[in-house]
Formats: C-alpha cells, structure tokens, sequence
C-alpha cells in the first residue's frame, strides 16, 4: 500500500478515511483551499521547522521539564483551595469559584489555541500566559485574608483565564516535538502528575495547605515554567501566513473538524465521560468525610500515585489491545468506579479506596489517550487549537455540568438532610455512571477505527 508524507513526520495511507466519506487521500492531500495551504504551504514548512523532535533525548528532557512545571503549577493550589478559602472565612465562595475555573476553560482555550498556531510560537505563548498568571497570583493573598469574595472570584477566574489554555498548549508543544515518536508521549506526560504530587507535597510539608501562602508557592511555579518556556525548541504557528479570518481569534477552524466522524464521535464521549469527572473533583473529597475517613487528601493521593503506574502501559495497550478499546476502557471505568462509591456506603472503607485507585485507567486511559488521538489526527496547522477544544469540552463544558448538576442533586438530598448517612449520597452517584456508560455505548457504536492502524489525518 502506497503512503504519502503528512504533518509531524506521520504517514497515512491513501485509502479512505474510516471516519469519513471522502475519496482517498483526501485527509492530508493537496486538496483545494485550507488543505493545500497546509499541505505545500507556509504551515508545511513550519511544521518542518518545529524542531528536532524524533526521539531526540534533549528535547525529550525538555519537554519533561515543561510538563512537571505545568502540573505542579496546578496541583499547588487547585486541589486546596477550597480548605483555604474556607479556613479565611470564605466557605460559601467555594463552589463559585470552581464553576468560574470551567467558565474560564470554556471562554480562553480556543483563543490562546489559535495565537498558538497563527500568530505566535507556542512555547512564547505558554511563557506568557504563565508569567500574566503569576503576578495575578500575588494579588489572591491579600484578597482573601481582607474577605473580599467577589474580588477573589474576579482574580480567580482572570488567572483561570490565563492558565487553563496551557494545558492544551503544552500537549500541543509535545507532540510538535515528539514528530513520528507520538507514543512516546505518555513517557512526558506521566511527569506532569509526578509534578502535581510533588507540589502538592510541598505545600503540605511546608505547612500551606490551608493558608493563603500556598497562592505564593503557585506564583514563582508560574514564573519559573514562563521564563522557561522561552528556552524550549522553537514551535513557530504552524498557520502562520495563511489568510486570516476572524473566526480564528476563536479557533473556529478546530471545530471543522467536527465533520469528520470519529473526531465528533470523541469530542461528544469527551463531553459525557467529563461530567464524572466533574462529579468527582466537587464531591469526592467530601463523601470519603462522610465515609468516616481521616486522612482524606492521604487517601486521594492514591489515585495521583496509580496515575503514575498505569500511564507508562499506553504503549504497550495501544500495541496489543488499539486507541478504540484502549479509550473504551477508560470510559466504562468511570462508571465502575462510581458504582464503587455507591458500594461503598454500607461501610467498605476498601471499596471507596479501590474506586480512587481506578484513576490511572479513568484519566490516563481518557485523558491521555484522547489527547494522543487528537495528537496524531489533527492537522499541524490545527493542533494547539484540536488540544484546547479537547481542554474546552473536559475542563469547561463537561466539569461544569457534572459539578452544576451534582450540585443540584446534592443540595436535594445529602445537603436536604439534617444527619445525612453515606447512603444518602447514591443518587449523586447515579449522575456519573449513567453519563459514563452512555458515553461508553456511543463510543462503542459509532466510532470506527481499525486496532493496527495509526489515526488518519484529517482534513482542515
């Protein structure tokens, strides 16, 4: 069978696309417009220019670096914040400030996706946006020690602003660098939740976990990955010099994509399997409290440390078992895991602890994955802009429904109690596992995809 050459050092075979309906070869020809522009064009030639890539070890040390900085500047802070904001008398901002943290992923990703790929390098991109972050980060102290909650919430959700696109920014970077060496990724993004932990750890030791210093820890993270960010290989916009149009201050072309099948088919699994995981970051702490145990971010931890564990086994489940089912997994023990919740209220402490162990296959088995889909599917000219709208339907859209919703649910049944019991909390738990296992049959029907064969790119 014949190949053609396509962006990021990847080779696609000129048969049809299995998600689509478009003659052969079509996904990354020269086909008219867009797609030619980004075959022979400048995005071409910037894709070639991206860097070493392929394997190379320094620049498989970089990207690291970049990746544990990014997820220690989250994990400082994020998983925290609400015992700060309730220990400086602010318990009742909580959860809008976590509903502003998904507003913030639905409103900024695609913009700053699309000055990554059109009008400034990526890493520069990222260095910004960190640095911006910081010096909103040193405000946050002094907001909440003097209760000013809606200047808290203002803050926090300026900074969510700025930091929320990184995450799509920094797969982007990755992959761009990684060239045909795509299942190496797991390997780079595995240090991202060492960085978490690590972080995390450091707050603890340090005594911070309740205290508005921690916002000072989370500054110089943020200013440390900015000004590293400008020593990594240069990531040009890979669609700069083709005409611009005002959707792309939008990243409107990313949702082109939309008309390839397979592409939908995950953005809306994405979508259903994240409403879990919304579920699951507002409520998991609290009902482990209820379970009656007392070293609750001990025990979370459980689910960062099997991260480490289960990621580094992508390559060799994506070898033997393939990207569909590999994802499907990922999905239907998002459902598992809840009915495991459920379980857990007639008293199984080890119940409710092999539930958060399941999140090494729940995140790296979703997250990860999808995030390598869109790695090796998308268009180099549409790549920081593919990862934000994947950060888009997570973090904003799917968090902040599985949140709302729960919420609701919540207030009408644990919070409606005046002694709540652990098994008050099943219904909440319904929420999450119907939404997973629905995801699950969607993903299982409609996407089509052959196990031994690498995603196709995709036309723009």
């Amino acid at each position: 069978m014949r190949s053609q050459p396509t962006n990021a050092g990847r080779t696609e075979p000129t048969t049809a696309s299995p998600d689509s309906s478009e003659p052969a070869g079509s996904a990354a020809g020269p086909a008219a417009g867009s797609a030619a522009e980004s075959a022979t064009g400048p995005a071409r030639t910037a894709a070639a220019q991206a860097g070493p890539g392929n394997g190379d070890t320094t620049v498989f040390v970089q990207l690291v670096v970049m990746m544990l900085l990014e997820f220690a500047v989250f994990g400082s802070w994020f998983a925290t914040v609400g015992l700060v904001l309730a220990t400086n008398g602010l318990p009742t901002v909580i959860g809008t400030a976590f509903s502003l943290a998904a507003v913030a992923a639905i409103v900024s990703p695609m913009l700053l996706g699309a000055l990554g790929d059109r009008f400034m390098a990526s890493q520069k991109t990222l260095g910004l946006a960190h640095l911006l972050g910081g010096a909103v980060m040193l405000f946050l102290p002094a907001a909440v020690q003097a209760g000013s909650g809606n200047l808290v919430l203002g803050l926090v959700f300026v900074y969510m602003l700025f930091f929320q696109p990184t995450l799509g920014l920094t797969n982007a970077i990755a992959f761009r660098h990684l060239g045909a060496n795509q299942r190496r990724f797991p390997y780079v993004r595995v240090f991202g939740t060492v960085g978490w932990v690590v972080a995390g750890a450091l707050v603890g030791w340090m005594g911070l976990s309740s205290s508005v210093g921690l916002f000072y820890v989370t500054a110089v993270f943020s200013f440390a990955l900015g000004l590293y960010s400008f020593t990594l290989p240069a990531t040009p916009p890979p669609a700069k010099g083709v005409r611009f149009s005002p959707g792309d201050l939008v990243g409107a072309k990313a949702f082109r994509l939309m008309r390839h099948r397979n592409y939908a088919v995950l953005m809306v699994c994405a979508l259903l399997t994240s409403v879990s995981l919304g579920v699951y970051n507002t409520y998991a702490s609290a009902y482990l409290g209820a379970l009656g145990f007392s070293n609750v971010a001990g025990t979370l931890s459980l689910g960062q440390a099997s991260e480490v564990a289960f990621i580094v086994t992508i390559p060799f489940v994506l070898k033997h078992v393939g990207m569909k089912w590999a994802l499907f997994a990922g999905m239907c023990m998002w459902a598992v895991r809840f009915a495991l919740f459920a379980q857990a209220a007639d008293g199984g402490h080890w119940t409710a602890i092999t539930a958060i162990v399941l999140q090494g296959i729940c995140q790296d088995f979703f997250l990860v994955l999808a995030a390598m889909y869109i790695g090796q599917a998308a268009p180099v000219e549409l790549t920081a802009q593919a990862q934000s709208m994947l950060i888009l339907v997570v973090s904003g859209f799917g968090q902040f429904i599985g949140a709302f919703a729960s919420g609701k649910i919540y207030d009408a049944t644990v919070g409606a109690q005046a002694h709540s019991t652990p098994a008050d909390w099943t219904a909440i738990w319904a929420l999450p596992i119907g939404s997973a296992f629905l995801a699950a049959l969607v993903w299982a029907v409609l996407f089509r995809h052959p196990r031994k064969q690498e995603p196709a790119v995709l036309e723009a």
